[in-house]
């Protein structure tokens, strides 16, 4: 690099350089969602390794491009991880593209990352679109501090232990979720977190029908409830905990702890024991019943 020479100069020659990885964001829906660097990291590389090489061409046709592909996709990213670093290793520039967005985010791209990685070949992050990150910015929801899960179980015993969980987070929580689950994830979250809690709906992001349904739970299920079908990519923001959520989440596991002390220092059963828990914390033995079931 020659003294005087900007970022963005040395940016532009960083190809000529030798091999690396190139972690390449692409379009979650608009074809204008790419940057100009994408796009030359995607007509310079010698190899572009894609999730579906007949969704990534119809990006390629768009801008011209026409570097080379190869599938890497969940069914052989074992196999083919070892042969890109091995193509690596011997001086290709490999580009990695999913159907959209970054790779990696639930999607393939972590065992090639992490094989290049340990193999000492560059691996270069090139920014791009990302779902759930449209999708949190434009919610309304808090987004100082928040957690990205990718996928809700599909399993609703699964789901609703996931759910449980967050019961009393202070954070907004952010997960993707198949369009023909979700309004079953909806119904559980108005029965484990409650009907009144926040929640967004953020369907077919930067596409041509995009759309987002905000609202407390029991609003956004009602909303959904009157739909006959529900299409498309579907990321899905639950808000934070107000104060009422976090007092129940305390005062519940208080009568779990509080029980199981009682019922082995004093050799009492359940029932006896929650008697005794409910006139503690002065509630009714039906509420405080209530709670315990909250907290299991």
């Amino acid at each position: 690099m020659k003294p005087g020479d900007s970022d963005a100069a040395r940016t532009t020659r960083s190809l000529d350089s030798g091999a690396a990885l190139y972690l390449v964001g692409t379009p979650i829906g608009n074809l204008e969602d790419i940057t100009l660097r994408a796009l030359r990291v995607l007509k310079e590389c010698d190899l572009i390794a894609c999730e579906d090489t007949r969704q990534s061409q119809k990006l390629l046709n768009h801008y011209g491009i026409t570097t080379r592909t190869i599938s890497y996709h969940e069914h052989n990213e074992m196999t083919r991880s070892a042969e890109l670093v091995l193509e690596l290793e011997r001086g290709a520039r490999v580009a990695l593209v999913t159907d959209a967005g970054m790779p990696g985010i639930s999607d393939p791209g972590f065992r090639l990352i992490s094989l290049a990685i340990r193999h000492h070949v560059p691996v270069v992050p090139i920014p791009g679109a990302s779902a759930f990150l449209a999708a949190l910015v434009a919610s309304g929801l808090p987004a100082d501090s928040f957690r990205f899960s990718g996928f809700l179980p599909a399993k609703r015993g699964q789901r609703r232990k996931m759910l449980e969980s967050i019961q009393g987070s202070p954070r907004t929580q952010v997960f993707y979720e198949a369009p023909h689950r979700v309004k079953e994830a909806v119904e559980d979250i108005v029965e484990v977190l409650g009907a009144e809690r926040h929640l967004v709906i953020a369907r077919e992001v930067t596409k041509i029908h995009e759309e987002f349904l905000r609202g407390r739970a029991y609003e956004v299920l009602r909303t959904l409830n009157a739909r006959d079908e529900i299409k498309g990519e579907i990321t899905l923001l639950i808000g934070k905990a107000e104060e009422t959520d976090q007092k129940t989440v305390k005062t519940s596991a208080t009568v779990r702890q509080r029980l199981e002390q009682i019922m082995a220092e004093q050799k009492l059963d359940e029932k006896a024991a929650l008697k005794k828990v409910a006139k503690e914390i002065g509630v009714s033995k039906s509420e405080a019943y209530r709670e315990l079931q909250r907290s299991k």
